[in-house]
């Protein structure tokens, strides 16, 4: 059967209230960026409080339905066909040729569901159920009515237009981009920090990002391969802004100043000072991190106490209490997990100690700290300086 509408459907946004209509528009937007380059031409529009997709002439059903079960907010995506009320008669024969045409075969139970929001519409809900339910009944004998688990569940909207729908697309849930402010990401080549960046995303926040590279420890594939990752994470958080930090001198430095156990803790320091710099000279209201509690040794609680001690925007973790697989898995179901596992190695594995500290305590970590004072400053400046900044799409 071929559709030319979707019904979209929305959770937490329905109790909003009397700011709803900010959640609806910034939803609109969303999927108009997700449609832009999808073959076809959109009309998304509110209507009655519904949000509608209009598809005019010829177009891509399934890369339009992909499209949209990336847009957070979604909670269904219906494929609808829309009559002009003719009568109820007409309507009978529409839904029985929507019944044909959708459910070839007839060994199946259903259940009519209708919403008359036309209270003038001359019968109630209940009379519209049972009415068209013995219609569907009359032209298919072999199909029976199951109103407790019916596998097939008919839905009648009764508008200024009437809606005919049985199937609902699941879509990712969550807020809509951009209503809850931009938030910075340390992203890393690794499965954890796509996977956190995604679902502080799928709350409605903004994503930049931050990098740490490595040259020559760290090849340009290892750099690609994080560009790729952003770009992934992008299909569904919208344009991520991308600080490319050249860190090797940084890390250098405190291989060379520093006590070896320590190195994974103090760099990490260093790494969240650099990303709230951009932070906050990009409006973000917060850090994320792919950390999940004892993980490695930098992600003890002794030690996310340490990295959190140089930071003044709050840090968020999303994966703080997964474990690996249940991270493994979201990976999975957004398609960054391929990309994460290539062999290229980034500036965190290269330089980590045999033997790091695994309960670091903070007052001696800044005192071993005083040992950079000589130069520290200045390549911090250096970094943020000559970081390279790329928009991902």
């Amino acid at each position: 059967m071929i559709f030319h509408a979707f019904l979209i459907k929305y959770g937490e946004i329905g109790i909003k209230g009397k700011n709803r209509y900010l959640f609806e528009d910034a939803l609109i937007r969303q999927m108009r960026y997700a449609l832009k380059d999808v073959d076809g031409t959109f009309d998304i529009h509110k209507s009655q409080g519904r949000i509608y997709v209009e598809c005019e002439g010829e177009y891509d059903y399934e890369e339009t339905v992909a499209s949209l079960k990336r847009v957070f907010g979604i909670v269904g995506i219906c494929p609808v066909i829309h009559v002009e009320d003719q009568g109820f008669e007409q309507l009978k024969k529409d839904v029985v040729d929507y019944m044909d045409q959708m459910y070839p075969d007839k060994n199946t139970t259903f259940k009519v569901e209708a919403r008359r929001g036309k209270k003038s519409y001359p019968k109630n809900s209940m009379e519209i159920n049972c009415d068209l339910g013995e219609a569907i009944l009359e032209a298919f004998p072999e199909i029976k009515v199951d109103v407790h688990k019916p596998e097939i569940k008919l839905n009648i909207e009764i508008r200024e237009q009437i809606y005919i729908y049985s199937e609902i697309i699941p879509g990712p849930g969550g807020m809509p981009v951009g209503t809850n402010g931009k938030a910075m990401l340390l992203l890393s080549g690794g499965i954890d920090s796509p996977v956190a960046g995604y679902m502080i995303s799928k709350r409605g926040v903004g994503l930049e990002a931050t990098y740490f590279h490595a040259p020559p420890y760290t090849s340009e594939r290892a750099k690609q391969k994080v560009i790729d990752l952003a770009k992934l994470v992008a299909k569904y958080s919208g344009p991520i802004k991308l600080h490319i930090v050249n860190f090797t001198d940084i890390q250098l430095y405190i291989y060379d100043k520093c006590p070896h156990d320590e190195l994974t803790i103090i760099m990490r320091r260093y790494m969240m000072k650099i990303a709230e710099h951009f932070a906050k000279e990009s409006g973000c209201l917060g850090l994320i991190t792919g950390e999940s509690i004892g993980q490695v040794a930098s992600q003890t609680m002794q030690s996310l106490a340490a990295t959190n001690d140089v930071c003044t925007l709050p840090v968020y973790r999303p994966v703080i209490g997964f474990d690996k697989q249940e991270i493994v898995e979201i990976a999975e179901k957004i398609d960054t997990y391929e990309t994460s596992i290539l062999p290229f190695e980034d500036c965190c594995t290269i330089f980590v100690a045999k033997h790091p500290v695994t309960k670091p305590n903070i007052n001696v970590i800044r005192r071993s700290e005083e040992n950079l004072a000589e130069k520290i400053d200045e390549l911090f400046e250096a970094a943020v300086n000559t970081v390279e900044t790329i928009v991902v799409k």
